[in-house]
C-alpha cells in the first residue's frame, strides 16, 4: 500500500473514514449518530490566537503565585489562622509553575527539533 501521489493518498484515507468505521461497528451503548454533531475547527476559525492563549496562561499563572503570597503574609502577620488554606495556594501555585515550566520546555524542544529539520 505504497503512496504514490495526492490522489492515491486520498483514496487510502477515504478507506480509513472514521464516521464510516463507527457506523459499522456494533458497540453496545454506542450511537454512531452521536458524532454527527461534531466538527473539528478549521485552523482559521480560533477565536484566540496562541499569543494570546499564552499571555492569559501566564497570567493565570501569575494570579496564583499572588495569591499564594498574600497568603504567605497573611498567616506570616496574624490576619490569618488557616495555614491549610495557606498551604492548599501555595501548592496550586506551586503544580501550576511547574507545569507551566514544562509546557515551556516541551515547546523549546519542538523548536529545536523543527529547526533541525532539513528541507
Amino acid at each position: 500500500m505504497a503512496i504514490q501521489n495526492v490522489t492515491n493518498m486520498n483514496q487510502i484515507l477515504k478507506q480509513f473514514d472514521a464516521k464510516d468505521w463507527t457506523k459499522s461497528t456494533q458497540i453496545e451503548g454506542f450511537n454512531a449518530g452521536d458524532l454527527s454533531g461534531l466538527e473539528l475547527p478549521s485552523a482559521g476559525s480560533s477565536r484566540e490566537s496562541f499569543a494570546e492563549m499564552l499571555t492569559k496562561s501566564i497570567a493565570d499563572v501569575n494570579g496564583l503565585q499572588v495569591e499564594a503570597n498574600q497568603a504567605m503574609q497573611k498567616l506570616a502577620s496574624g490576619e490569618s489562622k488557616n495555614i491549610h488554606e495557606t498551604m492548599l495556594a501555595v501548592e496550586k501555585a506551586e503544580i501550576a509553575f511547574k507545569s507551566m515550566n514544562q509546557i515551556r520546555m516541551k515547546v523549546i524542544d519542538a523548536y529545536k527539533e523543527v529547526m533541525r529539520m532539513q528541507i
